[in-house]
């Protein structure tokens, strides 16, 4: 055992050795190339005195990067985390300048923008040394693991270490579809998937139809807490409250996971042992990073960026996130620009922040969340649920099928990859499942095809004023005229007729779904107080070639779905196949009919069209790939899971599963994953804080982050 202890030793001082004199070679490399950065004073000095120069040096900026940085990340995690990765820069170049004030005579110096440059190659080259090394030193890397399995096997009164009850770790591609994925593996984009799906493989893909709101609040709230109820879309207006609900708000997803969990009454998928990355909500995990309702809570472990704090206590990861999301900000450029010059159609404008907001999904947000599985599964925790949203970002500006999204889905690849080779490796097995939350349907814009947006229709249809260019385009021509026909007044007047508005009606969008309400009329207006507000409304929209139905309530037939041409069908006699919601396939009905019955409904829920032939869908949002409604492949997501677990129809679901025998809605995708946990059989001991700072902190990343 001493012998092994002085090995170990002996081996990790070599290592410290090593990276220390690439490091002053590198100093030395930089200084005799860049000409701003000198080792030495300005009457010359020898060889000799040069290098001890570069060794002071580099050995001063890896100590204050090793106890200064960490210092700092973590003082700055108060600073939103796409500020934070710009300051790395100048953080780790702040470092330098520090470390060559500290060399003895004032031998260093460099001006501040060369510092950066110097401080960013030298963190770079100190990584990949201290990778390579370690990546060699088998020996050390199974010792570790070694040490964390026997310290979980003592916790936990178990003898065997890997033949232990296996953990799951759960990966979401958002806004991947079934056949997006099952097209990027057949077309050898995922490799790692196209394993998966291989004769033989032990892996089975099953597609699952989500609800009508087909978006990550509504099936990520579903699949994590088990209930979804009252979500009608990605936003919509509470006239109780007036208050705006988005998904995407803190406050607003701490409060929709508050009421899924007084609906439910459990806490969530991941209450034992479990681990949430990434996520819109927790799952009743303890152990959260970048978890968005967890951002506006307090203390240890609760704050959304504090998942940010290990992965970035290493400086080297800091500075290879930052160079890979300066190079997304090109590429991103790069693509928009030649999209611009071949006239792509559909387009819409991705100028502005947007490519600041693509490489934090792509690289930023993908290196964390990753970072933190592999911490987890170094950890030995239960139950891990992640997602990584890089690929719906690019797909809602690029289209779910260009060739932007395609090298997206690559990269994801390679981190899926990475995650299984570390699977090898942990302290106990892993399972591990692949899914989806929903899919993207692609095509232009509502206002792009239209020129006027679902806003715009609303108001020309309500006789309020709307924009000159809304005036000028055919659709709004036909909707001013529906007004002067309804009121009884000349088509030829000029002007625009107001109807009497005690307010202006407030219009939502959540992909090609859209939200009208009347905050003016209590509770969920019906089709009669509308028609005698504004009778050019519910004909103008149910007419509009853009859009496929509605769904309004009625004091006479009860809710109904309208469509053109008059067309009327009573929610409670829809079918699938038949009438207004046929293009819309299997299950759509019921899809309509459970969002009826929805408190927060809005007073008009409008979907637009859809072409089953090119599964083209209008988003009242600028968005040429999008979700949110009915309409092709945004509907069908996926299960990608081991052979090993039962089939997810393999036990009666509680809310019964589509006729064709799919899994229908997020609540029974929900129930499918708690039961592959329950079969899990075993001692299932949550980790003590003891295990959590073995692994690398309360988040689980420091072991992914060296």
């Amino acid at each position: 055992m001493g012998d092994g202890r002085w090995r170990t030793a002996g081996s990790a001082l070599m290592r410290v050795i090593v990276v220390w004199a690439v490091s002053t070679l590198t100093m030395l490399v930089l200084a005799g190339i860049l000409p701003d950065f000198q080792l030495q004073s300005d009457n010359g000095d020898s060889v000799t005195k040069i290098a001890f120069t570069a060794a002071w040096g580099a050995g001063a900026f890896g100590l204050l990067s090793a106890l200064v940085w960490p210092v700092l990340v973590r003082a700055l995690l108060i600073v939103p985390a796409l500020v934070l990765g710009m300051l790395v820069f100048f953080l780790n170049g702040s470092l330098l300048l520090v470390a060559l004030r500290l060399i003895p005579d004032g031998r260093g110096a460099a001006n501040p923008e060369t510092a950066v440059v110097v401080a960013a190659v030298m963190s770079a080259v100190a990584s990949a040394t201290s990778t390579a090394l370690a990546v060699r030193d088998d020996n050390a890397y199974r010792r570790r693991l070694s040490r964390l399995a026997d310290r979980r096997r003592r916790r936990s009164g178990a003898d065997g270490g890997r033949s232990g009850p296996p953990g799951t770790v759960f990966i979401q591609l958002d806004g991947v579809g079934h056949d997006v994925l099952a097209r990027a593996a057949e077309g050898g984009l995922m490799p790692t998937v196209a394993h998966w799906l291989a004769d033989g493989s032990g892996h089975r893909l099953t597609p699952w139809r989500t609800d009508w709101s087909s978006q990550t609040g509504a099936s990520q709230l579903g699949i994590l807490h088990g209930s979804n109820f009252d979500i009608p879309a990605f936003r919509w207006y509470e006239k109780e409250t007036g208050d705006v609900v988005v998904s995407s708000r803190p406050a607003s997803a701490l409060e929709l996971q508050r009421r899924a969990i007084v609906r439910t009454h459990d806490g969530g998928l991941l209450t034992l042992d479990g681990a949430s990355r990434g996520n819109l909500f927790s799952g009743g995990a303890d152990q959260l990073a970048l978890v968005l309702s967890m951002a506006a809570r307090r203390g240890k472990g609760r704050r959304s960026r504090a998942g940010y704090f290990a992965y970035f206590s290493d400086p080297a990861n800091a500075v290879r996130t930052a160079l890979s999301f300066v190079a997304e900000v090109g590429r991103e450029i790069s693509q928009s620009t030649r999209a611009r010059i071949r006239k792509d159609a559909p387009r819409i404008k991705r100028g502005g922040l947007y490519p600041f907001i693509r490489a934090f999904a792509t690289v930023v947000e993908r290196d964390v969340v990753v970072a933190a599985v592999i911490g987890d599964m170094f950890a030995g925790r239960t139950a891990v649920y992640a997602d990584l949203v890089a690929y719906d970002e690019v797909a809602h500006h690029s289209g779910p099928h260009s060739r932007d999204a395609e090298k997206v889905l690559a990269r994801l690849d390679r981190s899926l990859a990475l995650i299984v080779k570390v699977a090898e490796h942990t302290p106990r097995r892993y399972r591990i499942v692949l899914l989806s939350d929903h899919g993207q349907s692609p095509g232009e814009t509502f206002a792009g095809a239209y020129g006027l947006t679902l806003k715009d229709l609303v108001r020309a249809g309500c006789g309020l004023p709307v924009p000159r260019r809304a005036q000028r385009t055919k659709s709004g021509s036909e909707a001013r005229d529906a007004v002067r026909t309804a009121l009884h007044r000349p088509v030829e007047e000029g002007g625009t007729d107001t109807a009497a508005a005690p307010s202006d009606p407030v219009v939502l969008a959540s992909g090609n779904l859209g939200l009208i309400s009347f905050p003016d009329i209590d509770g969920r207006a019906t089709r009669e107080q509308l028609d005698r507000r504004h009778p050019a409304l519910l004909s103008t929209l149910a007419n509009h070639p853009g859009i496929g139905f509605l769904l309004v309530r009625s004091e006479l037939h009860g809710s109904v779905v309208l469509g053109r041409g008059g067309a009327q069908t009573p929610v409670s006699e829809l079918a699938d196949g038949e009438g207004l919601l046929e293009p819309f396939g299997p299950g759509a009905a019921d899809a309509v009919r459970r969002t009826d019955t929805f408190p927060h409904v809005a007073d008009v829920m409008v979907n637009s069209m859809y072409d089953p032939t090119t599964g083209c869908v209008h988003a009242f949002e600028e968005q040429i790939g999008s979700h949110g409604g009915l309409g092709g492949e945004q509907s069908r997501p996926f299960l990608l899971h081991p052979r090993t677990m039962s089939e997810p129809m393999a036990s009666r679901i509680s809310a019964g599963p589509g006729a064709d025998g799919e899994l229908v809605g997020a609540e029974q995708v929900h129930e499918v994953l708690r039961r592959w946990l329950r079969e899990c059989s075993g001692p299932q001991v949550p980790l003590t804080s003891d295990d959590a700072d073995e692994s690398g902190g309360a988040d689980g990343t420091a072991a992914a982050a060296g």
